[in-house]
């Protein structure tokens, strides 16, 4: 949708980011924090808490402290999700068809507007409902306002004076469309310009009700719009502060759970263990050098961090559970996890198409896309529970040697013999097995790549790409500037309790 929803449609619009610095987030997000809690717990991955180790004591807790530190633990995360993800919006409330809630609201409402119809059609006409409403749909209005908006607000006051306008209704002067006709034009000004449809088809409403009903159906999008139009200003000013508040946050919490952190310090010393044993080496790229090297990794806080990051892009989510610090990214790391395990995939049949079967086609950048993209698309739901990688590899490697046939034809070169087909579907085929050495060797040098960038710190350069990885380097890049970006800023966060455990485990070491 072409419409900007992040910015009013009214003429004092040029204030409304200074307005909302001046608000702050908890101002900016008053009367929204339900919905926005309901979405970060929507979007959080339920945590497999099993097997916690017992480096701390247990401690008998109240009913009040467990709530307070919920609710600490619902702060932190809105506030997160607000920083971290850039498309963050609040989404009307849609109930189920069909459900309880859905039929129980229709039949309040229902009862609401029929009560309100057999006022009006009274002789002389009963307004206590609508004038109720009119007072509802004031101070909704009243609350799109910024600060600057003086000349708006007198005339929201000075039209919409209830006493004035039960005093015309007692004397039987009160002309409520006039009053829906004030309404719905202030609606156009402060409506977002998405709104503008919505609020035009109100001035087609000629009877009471329904009028009124469709002005409070428009004012809910309107709140919604505004919502989001605060979080898109707060956004730059909670970035500034939602690293000491996280951390505040995150301190409460451990102050009242003291074990907080007991699967960071596992994740840490297992990161530790790994780098001192090399026992994952061609998996796992150590954090002082490349996988395979041979070379005594450089046993710091910083390397073991960035090998403990590395980690949880092999996680098991389904059987372990995640480190506390970063709990909150599960989802996302999860995300990138499902990237990069088809990224392997397809950076290993290009390789050993290009090497085995066409050595001289990767040259043809016309060819190479076409077959990247095919595979892809071959692989496009491999994150999906019903998907098979032995029958995709298998169509995988039938589609490849037609499209290797095809691009010989056109070179004039001869055709592809039966026993290189053989031979490349075979190797195609044997990346079904996480062991197959093509497959380990592409995974490890993604893996590579992304501890590479990781240790390359703010530099603005993309370290250059291990061997092999051309053909899907843009793919790779794009998953490395997410994994960064997550990763540095859990470390703006969280470095001072990994400082703390990693201390102790370095000085054992």
């Amino acid at each position: 949708m072409s419409e900007n929803l992040d910015k009013p449609h009214v003429d004092e619009a040029g204030e409304a980011e200074s307005a909302a610095s001046e608000r702050g987030p908890e101002g900016a997000l008053e009367g929204s924090d339900e919905t926005l809690q309901k979405k970060v717990k929507s979007d959080s991955p339920s945590s497999h808490r099993v097997g916690r180790p017992h480096s701390s004591p247990p401690r008998l807790v109240t009913v009040e402290e467990l709530l307070e530190t919920a609710k600490g633990v619902t702060n932190m995360a809105l506030a997160h999700e607000i920083v971290v993800n850039g498309d963050f919006r609040i989404n009307a409330v849609e109930l189920a068809e069909g459900s309880l809630e859905k039929r129980v609201k229709e039949i309040v409402h229902k009862a609401f507007w029929d009560c309100l119809s057999v006022q009006l059609s009274e002789d002389p006409p009963t307004y206590d409902h609508a004038i109720k409403l009119v007072g509802e749909i004031k101070e909704t209005l009243l609350s799109f306002l910024l600060p600057g908006h003086t000349r708006l607000r007198n005339q929201i006051t000075e039209v919409l004076d209830l006493e004035l306008i039960k005093q015309e209704a007692e004397n039987g002067a009160l002309d409520i469309s006039k009053l829906a006709e004030f309404i719905i034009g202030m609606m156009g000004i402060l409506c977002a310009p998405a709104r503008d449809e919505e609020v035009k088809k109100l001035k087609g409403i000629k009877e009471i009700v329904p009028l009124f009903r469709a002005i409070f159906s428009v004012l809910d999008l309107m709140k919604v719009d505004m919502a989001n139009f605060a979080i898109s200003s707060i956004r730059p000013h909670l970035m500034q502060q939602s690293v000491e508040y996280e951390r505040r946050k995150f301190q409460e919490v451990l102050e009242k759970q003291p074990n907080s952190l007991d699967f960071v310090t596992q994740w840490l010393e297992e990161a530790t263990n790994d780098l001192l044993t090399q026992k994952y080496r061609h998996a796992l790229p150590a954090g002082g050098g490349a996988a395979g090297s041979g070379d005594a990794p450089l046993l710091t806080p910083v390397s073991v961090q960035n090998h403990a990051y590395l980690k949880l892009l092999k996680w098991d989510h389904f059987q372990r559970p995640f480190p506390e610090t970063v709990l909150m990214d599960q989802s996302r790391f999860q995300e990138l996890q499902l990237q990069l395990e088809p990224l392997a995939i397809l950076g290993a049949v290009l390789l050993v198409t290009f090497s085995t079967a066409a050595p001289g086609m990767s040259g043809h950048a016309d060819f190479a896309e076409k077959l990247k993209m095919m595979v892809k698309t071959l692989l496009t739901d491999m994150h999906l529970p019903s998907f098979h990688l032995e029958d995709a590899l298998t169509s995988i490697g039938e589609k490849v040697c037609l499209e290797v046939n095809s691009c010989l034809s056109l070179c004039g070169s001869s055709p592809f013999s039966i026993a290189k087909e053989t031979v490349l579907k075979g190797q195609i085929q044997a990346l079904v097995s996480p062991d197959d050495p093509i497959r380990r060797i592409m995974e490890s040098r993604i893996l590579t790549f992304l501890e590479t960038y990781l240790a390359s710190g703010h530099q603005k350069s993309l370290p250059t790409v291990p061997g092999g990885l051309g053909p899907i380097q843009k793919e790779l890049e794009e998953v490395a500037v997410k994994f960064v970006r997550l990763v540095n800023y859990n470390k703006m966060v969280f470095c001072p309790y990994y400082d703390a455990i990693l201390s102790k485990l370095l000085l054992r070491s």
